[in-house]
């Protein structure tokens, strides 16, 4: 997939016929989990180069969809995707992106703890986003599972960026929730249709998904669990991933901040790119950007 690429006039007009104006469950109709979008009926998904887009770069948005976390896909659908793309293309941090997007729940309670549409470059994207069903589920056990992205990053994409050009991808888990510890060898089953399988912690898990990615988590700091359980939130996910556990204070404001992150660790200064933004986009992304780490310029993202 991704051998086309997104156009912002192509954008404007699809999204007046489909999300402009409409409620969430007007865009997102599906109610059920649907072959395409199940792990355990994926094989892989694939970015791969194309004369399009020559030097692909993957981009994986894993974003929490139990309760009121549902609303960042409608977000996404509103305009998010548009920004993310014409921003990358725009101010070209990395080359010629491709974006798939996960739909994460619970894998405990969930009949869909995890959806993965392709990767694409263009708005054949906002297609398959509409046709996840957001399930708005989730459990009372204490978090969700965001392991199960990085267990599918690790699993089951393939990417012309990792295998011919050793060069790492990037993946943002996005919630409000503490991240369960891992995932079990029967969630593992039943979820990514693996026949052997064994308990995995949420560090294995990570460390798996680090091969080929750059990996980040977006806490949503005033919505939901978060909003009264951050300290919660933080003991889950700042011993995984102490510098890249990113504080997002508004959620209108994540598209900018996924590209600006993308900008710093390629080798921007976090200074400059926050103040390239306007108004008060500027703040936020200055704010969430605070405590990332900076990559000297030209260095590149490699494989270990």
């Amino acid at each position: 997939m991704g051998n086309a690429r997104w156009d912002a006039n192509d954008w404007g007009t699809y999204a007046k016929t489909h999300v402009t104006g409409k409620t969430a469950a007007a865009v997102f109709t599906s109610r059920d989990l649907k072959d395409a979008y199940n792990p355990a009926k994926i094989e892989f998904r694939e970015s791969r180069d194309s004369a399009m887009n020559p030097l692909s770069t993957p981009i994986i948005l894993a974003s929490d969809v139990t309760g009121s976390m549902g609303m960042i896909s409608h977000k996404l659908m509103q305009d998010g995707l548009n920004t993310l793309a014409t921003g990358i293309y725009d101010r070209k941090p990395v080359t010629d992106p491709h974006i798939m997007v996960l739909a994460i729940g619970d894998a405990e309670y969930d009949r869909a703890p995890l959806q993965a549409t392709q990767f694409e470059a263009d708005i054949s994207l906002a297609d398959q986003v509409r046709d996840l069903w957001i399930e708005g589920g989730g459990g009372a056990n204490g978090g969700e599972s965001y392991s199960a992205a990085h267990l599918f990053a690790a699993l089951k994409t393939r990417t012309d960026a990792a295998e011919k050009r050793g060069r790492k991808g990037y993946l943002f888990t996005i919630g409000d929730e503490p991240n369960l510890d891992g995932m079990r060898a029967d969630h593992i089953r039943s979820v990514f249709g693996e026949t052997e399988a064994r308990d995995l912690s949420a560090r294995d898990c990570l460390a798996m998904a680090e091969r080929d990615y750059e990996v980040f988590h977006i806490v949503l700091a005033n919505e939901g669990y978060a909003r009264h359980g951050l300290d919660r939130v933080l003991s889950t996910w700042k011993p995984l991933l102490p510098e890249r556990t990113i504080l997002l204070e508004d959620v209108d404001k994540l598209a900018e901040t996924v590209i600006s992150t993308i900008q710093v660790i390629e080798g921007a200064n976090v200074a400059d790119v926050a103040a390239s933004w306007s108004g008060s986009t500027a703040v936020v992304v200055a704010n969430a950007l605070r405590g990332l780490p900076t990559r000297a310029a030209g260095t590149g993202l490699r494989r270990l």
